[in-house]
């Protein structure tokens, strides 16, 4: 046993750079499962702070000083930031409350509906299923109402919560921002002068975050918008809503898309029926879910993630358990850093660092 041990250890941890490597892997995930909620503001500043870099760091490429570049990111992200907090979120949570109000009439429509497929199958359908099934939803529709009053009631805890975010965040943003190098070299004097690993991990950590987060935020955008905008063309109720589920669904791969189409169909077919606004609103849905999927999909994501589906699904579940949204939101870029570890990390039968890195500063341009 021990003669194992050693063999992989000789294998796997001899040097001292994969050793601090496993050190601050463990480190982070213990932060980040222990303290996460504590460390959210902060987490999420350094995700918003990266994702504007880039409009930083290209308006610098033109030229211009750097005062100039940090504030133009800082008051577009700003804008985008209290737009939403106060204009958007507000309103959806309104729809949200109008539908859960409706719930029992659309479940009461929807029981009559369901009671005639007995009678007209009844090799496929039988009353008891269809009595299970109302029973299941009429629970289900009490959970939610149950959810609301209580949201309700926490509403002065929730918006303190939410006040302490709506400050403390664009604060963090505007210091990152104007700090990152001052940031990150104090964060690299922790480390060794020759980091030939960690640099090449860094640069790929960096390239995989940035393509996927803000190719992944213009995507939400445009397909929420297009969404948006298509929905209150149609007259749909709860536009807004639906937007932004709509939206957010492409945040998980494969099954984000399949399960908002459960609300925009049922919303359409309550409010219409099987009329011919209903049909329409199916098939400008399904154009929207096509355009995404093979033309704004490959436009922003040049270079495909090369990892299985089945690997995408289960980065999902173990990211989005430990780390909720923020875990579902980064699980592709996480699960590839992480094949990149493996990739990199060096073993006994030969040193896979014998390329020269980049320097870890042009490395987050």
């Amino acid at each position: 046993m021990f003669d194992t041990f050693n063999k992989w250890y000789k294998r796997y941890l001899f040097e001292e750079e994969a050793i601090l490597l496993l050190v601050m892997l463990v480190i982070s995930v213990t932060l980040v499962v222990t303290i996460g909620d504590i460390l959210a503001p902060l987490l999420a500043a350094m995700v918003l702070a990266f994702l504007m870099q880039g409009l930083s760091s290209k308006l610098q490429g033109y030229g211009l000083p750097k005062w100039v570049g940090v504030s133009v990111s800082f008051l577009v992200f700003v804008g985008a930031f209290f737009g939403v907090t106060l204009g958007l979120l507000p309103l959806a949570w309104r729809q949200f409350l109008s539908l859960a109000s409706e719930l029992p009439a659309m479940l009461g429509k929807g029981q009559q509906l369901l009671a005639v497929l007995p009678e007209q199958y009844p090799e496929l359908f039988s009353e008891q299923q269809m009595s299970d099934f109302v029973s299941m939803a009429q629970a289900e529709a009490a959970t939610l109402g149950q959810f609301v009053v209580t949201q309700g009631l926490a509403g002065i805890s929730g918006l303190f919560a939410f006040m302490v975010y709506m400050i403390l965040i664009p604060i963090l943003v505007f210091f990152f921002l104007r700090d990152r190098e001052l940031i990150l070299n104090w964060l690299g004097g922790f480390l060794p002068e020759e980091r030939p690993l960690l640099t090449r991990i860094w640069t790929e950590m960096n390239l995989q975050f940035a393509n996927y987060a803000r190719g992944k935020v213009i995507e939400i955008i445009v397909v929420g918008a297009v969404s948006y905008a298509s929905f209150s063309w149609m007259g749909l109720n709860y536009a807004a809503l639906l937007a932004l589920l709509v939206g957010l669904s492409v945040i998980i791969p494969y099954i984000g898309a399949v399960i908002v189409t459960l609300p925009v169909v049922l919303v359409g077919f309550f409010q219409w029926g099987f009329a011919g606004e209903f049909y329409t609103l199916c098939v400008v849905y399904i154009v929207i879910q096509a355009l995404d999927g093979n033309v704004l999909v490959p436009f922003l994501f040049s270079e495909a993630v090369n990892l299985h589906p089945v690997a995408i699904i289960l980065a999902i579940l173990f990211f989005g358990g430990i780390w909720g949204m923020w875990g579902v939101f980064f699980a592709i870029p996480l699960a590839t850093l992480i094949k990149a570890i493996i990739y990199a990390w060096p073993s006994g039968e030969g040193d896979p660092m014998e390329l020269p890195a980049p320097d870890i500063e042009t490395a987050v341009e």
